[in-house]
């Protein structure tokens, strides 16, 4: 039989390259003109956090200070998340103690009332400077700053005005590093980022002493801040402090921060995504601003052939001396610099040969805005801080001028509730701690079982409220969650108004019983409106004038507000 021979495969149509597919084609190609120098490599936090953690704030710190949108991003975070201070409202857990509601809210009111005694004086701070409200702003933009902050818990004798021995002091974080062996002669950096404590085996990392399993037993903090300008010939010494009392198990210092890796014991600084783009825009700025102002120049060079004569010869010697001049001790002239200037409708000859040229030192600028919006665009996208709100400039409309302050709002908010866990929720269980013990604060079984501990230590905190663009439709929204059920009319007045929701009503209560011992009245349209408005349930007739309007509201949502 006739063999078959093997056909040749066509010219240029050998074996199929292999082609990469996945990540091997896309962020992991080796091939690519664009990606293929580029090998980054992700270390430890250690690596990356620790080691540039003093040139990453000592940036952020000039950023907040020496910029403007630094500042503001600093800024409008402090301002709407913790502003003039977050406000206890403690919420025990009334089911598990066993109580009922209204033993519940008279217990919570008590507390709330001693716990206000304290926290608004200044006694609560160890340098008596600041009430508890304003350590909150002091300590919040410190950790945003630097990436954490620091609160030592101190004790003084109580006295007559003040019963509570609890004293708060508030550190920055440079202040909590790793002990230096030569004190202030060595550079800082030697050891910086990690050593070992002699005396127990443990870690020491930037400051936080940590044992075997990782976790925190100590930190390391400073009598003064390190190589500080002032103060040279001061010797700076480091005192070890236990993270959590020994008897109590209560920590002893607080460390505000948010972590965002697993192996992290040290904060970053809020700015960190943006210290170069915010240092760009600063230089950008500087330089539009210096072309602006030679803008307002008038520059004029004069020009001459060498045919004609000096331009001194035509404008005068602008050193010459004067009839009756002075003379100093070195027997020179004391003579007066002569200016040239352009005067006002002034009309002059020049000789022969001598020309006048002008600098046209204008610039259009025309691209600056635009540039400048977009930068800042990306350093609000980096900082959950939409470019509306980090600028403070709402020139869009009602929906997008709103969106923006939900979307601020909502980070607002999430650093309000890490800050509340970290500073004001411990600060409260300490102070709660000492008045049960002292027995100014009633609350059996709280020595006795964790559980009933908790229970009598739960509280909410809150802040100050979002900005209203139109009052009559958040209040509308209010009036609707709680009429579904989806809030509750205390939780509302706390977050629009930061207000209590008792105390609103025992005030109302009053202010209607003095206008009607003064013969004022409301109308009964205000009156009507207020109510459903409100939402706020005086008695059946409202309630029920509040639902029929909020029925017809539903039927005819394009009314969008309660008439």
């Amino acid at each position: 039989m006739r063999k078959k021979r093997k056909r040749d495969a066509p010219k240029g149509q050998g074996k199929k390259k292999i082609e990469n597919s996945g990540y091997s084609g896309g962020g992991a190609n080796l091939s690519s003109n664009i990606l293929k120098s580029w090998f980054p490599v992700k270390l430890s936090s250690k690596s990356d956090i620790d080691r540039n953690l003093q040139i990453l704030r000592n940036r952020a710190s000039d950023e907040a200070i020496n910029t403007p949108i630094g500042a503001a991003a600093i800024n409008t975070s402090t301002l709407n998340a913790v502003g003039t201070g977050l406000t206890l409202f403690p919420r025990l857990k009334y089911r598990i103690l066993g109580i009922s509601p209204d033993d519940a809210r008279e217990w919570s009111r008590r507390a709330r009332q001693e716990f206000e005694m304290w926290a608004s004086s200044k006694d609560c701070d160890i340098y008596r400077r600041n009430n508890f409200y304003d350590l909150q702003y002091i300590a919040y933009m410190a950790y945003l700053t630097d990436g954490d902050s620091f609160a030592l818990f101190r004790r003084k004798a109580p006295t007559s005005w003040m019963p509570y021995s609890l004293r708060l002091q508030v550190l920055e974080a440079n202040r909590v590093s790793n002990p230096l062996l030569s004190g202030n002669t060595a550079p800082y950096g030697i050891s910086s980022v990690e050593m070992r404590n002699t005396d127990n085996g443990n870690r020491i990392v930037s400051g936080v002493e940590v044992d075997d399993d990782g976790a925190i037993a100590a930190y390391w903090v400073s009598n003064k801040v390190p190589f500080d300008r002032i103060d040279v010939d001061g010797i700076v010494e480091w005192q070890r402090v236990e993270a959590f009392g020994s008897r109590t198990g209560m920590p002893n210092i607080l460390q505000i921060c948010h972590d965002v890796r697993a192996d992290q014991y040290r904060g970053v600084p809020y700015l960190a995504p943006v210290i170069e783009t915010l240092k760009q825009v600063s230089r950008y700025t500087t330089a539009e601003l210096a072309s602006a102002i030679v803008k307002t120049f008038f520059s004029l060079f004069f020009t001459q052939s060498a045919t004609s004569m000096d331009v001194g010869d035509v404008l005068g010697n602008p050193y010459g001396s004067y009839e009756g001049e002075s003379v100093d001790e070195s027997h020179a002239p004391i003579v007066d610099v002569g200016e040239y200037a352009l005067g006002a409708g002034t009309l002059n000859a020049l000789p022969k040969g001598v020309d006048v040229k002008a600098v046209d030192a204008s610039n259009a600028q025309s691209t600056f805005k635009p540039f400048l919006d977009e930068l800042i665009k990306q350093v609000g996208a980096a900082l959950n801080i939409p470019s509306e709100v980090l600028t403070k400039a709402f020139t869009s409309s009602y929906s997008a001028s709103r969106a923006a302050l939900l979307q601020a709002w909502d980070e607002f908010k999430a650093r309000r509730v890490w800050f509340a866990r970290d500073f004001c929720q411990p600060v409260y269980e300490a102070w709660l701690t000492e008045a049960v013990a002292t027995g100014r604060i009633e609350a059996p079984g709280f020595f006795d079982d964790p559980l009933i501990r908790n229970a009598w230590c739960n509280a909410e905190w809150f802040g100050p409220a979002m900005s209203i663009l139109d009052p009559t439709k958040d209040v509308t929204g209010s009036h609707l969650r709680v009429l579904y059920g989806l809030s509750t009319r205390e939780r509302e007045a706390a977050e629009m108004t930061g207000s209590d929701y008792e105390d609103n009503l025992a005030q109302i209560a009053y202010e209607r019983e003095k206008m009607q011992e003064l013969g004022v009245t409301e109308s009964d349209k205000t009156t009507s409106s207020t109510s459903a408005a409100a939402g706020d349930g005086q008695d059946e007739q409202s309630d029920e004038k509040g639902d029929e309007t909020d029925e017809k509201m539903l039927e005819n949502p394009q009314r969008g507000r309660f008439l």
